[in-house]
């Protein structure tokens, strides 16, 4: 199975904004950056089944631009939002274990730890926009090999 990782795009600063932290929207440069890089993904032909969101705002407008460039569906998982770690992970793969490959939008430092566990251990940095590829042999596997890691500014 691939697991795509996309951390959400740039977003505004949490110190600037009035609202709940759930509701932090991206910026406009963060939008602009996300259809650039969902232009580049779909270049990639990256074809994930399903792409799973945090409900977060920002986590949302970032999954929703690249699953509409990519022409799929985004469906919001409220684990990719609290402690997201590989016990969630794990529920989450085996909950689709019948899908070839998925695209996970969230935060971090989540996701990084995550990622550097699913591995066998190693210091990931996943920017804001950045992607990472991690295949695994089968849903129910608890280790798997980073492909690539991309900064956002590759994208």
């Amino acid at each position: 199975m691939k697991v795509y990782f996309l951390r959400h795009g740039m977003a505004v600063d949490s110190d600037e904004w009035k609202g709940s932290d759930a509701e932090r929207p991206l910026t406009s440069e963060g939008r602009k950056n996300m259809e650039r890089e969902a232009k580049a993904l779909a270049q990639l032909d990256l074809e994930p089944d399903v792409v799973i969101t945090s409900p977060l705002t920002r986590a949302k407008q970032t999954a929703q631009i690249v699953a509409e460039r990519l022409q799929n569906r985004v469906t919001e998982d409220v684990r990719l939002a609290e402690s997201f770690d590989m016990n969630v992970l794990t529920g989450i793969l085996r909950e689709r274990a019948d899908l070839q490959s998925i695209l996970l939008v969230g935060h971090e430092p989540d996701f990084s730890s995550t990622i550097g566990q699913l591995i066998g251990g190693g210091r990931i940095d996943l920017k804001k926009g950045g992607l990472a590829r991690v295949d695994l042999p089968d849903a129910s596997s608890a280790s798997g090999e980073l492909i690539w890691l991309i900064p956002p500014k590759f994208l």
